[in-house]
């Protein structure tokens, strides 16, 4: 009996398959990076259990961010202050103020306060929070003015998009080392200019590559 389709035809369906296939994943690849998410969490703003007002302590009164995230530039993630951090202050401080009683009773019992997380990349996200404070990041670069928020906010998309925007032109983002935490600094020259001449010395190079993020 003769065969109804060439023998071309095995073929011709698996190219069709692979160029589908690739299509597909390039589609989705496309998507990913162009569209998802832009906007996602861009404005999430929870109400914490305690008001706490970073525009009070890091604003007006200039607590430096390191104090209570004091792992930023020797580990790759950010601390949530432990509660005895709270309390250096508060136990002479407003030690009576009934805002601040889910912080006593944490000192107390030791139990964790139920801090609402709020900037938060996927699993599949490696990011090192040593390895671009200590390149002259600034917290502003990815959180905004945090120093003016009385409710934290996401300031910025956080995406891959917004990441590669960085990693490909770094310079503006990059200040002196001692002026990370500095979120009002306002530089006396382009601050472009001051960022490359840092990047030339200390031979920055970002990644563009998938492993540099994704391990």
């Amino acid at each position: 009996m003769a065969a109804i389709f060439p023998k071309s035809s095995d073929l011709i369906l698996k190219v069709a398959g692979a160029v589908a296939g690739l299509g597909l994943v390039a589609a989705v690849a496309a998507y990913a990076y162009y569209s998802y998410p832009t906007v996602i969490d861009t404005g999430y703003q929870p109400v914490q259990p305690v008001p706490y007002s970073h525009k009070l302590h890091a604003g007006d009164m200039g607590m430096d961010c390191f104090y209570c995230h004091y792992t930023v530039y020797k580990a790759a993630f950010a601390a949530v202050p432990p509660t005895q951090v709270c309390m250096n202050c508060h136990t002479k401080v407003k030690d009576t103020s009934p805002r601040l009683e889910l912080v006593r009773e944490s000192f107390r019992t030791g139990q964790a306060i139920p801090w609402v997380q709020i900037h938060r990349l996927p699993d599949f996200v490696f990011f090192n929070h040593q390895a671009h404070v200590t390149a002259g990041v600034s917290c502003v670069s990815c959180h905004g003015r945090i120093d003016q928020m009385v409710e934290v906010r996401q300031e910025k998309p956080l995406n891959m998009a917004f990441c590669l925007e960085c990693h490909r032109d770094p310079a503006p983002n990059i200040r002196p080392v001692e002026l990370v935490t500095k979120l009002d600094w306002v530089p006396d020259r382009d601050p472009r200019e001051i960022g490359q001449e840092i990047i030339n010395q200390k031979h920055l190079n970002p990644p563009l590559v998938c492993s540099g993020c994704h391990r």
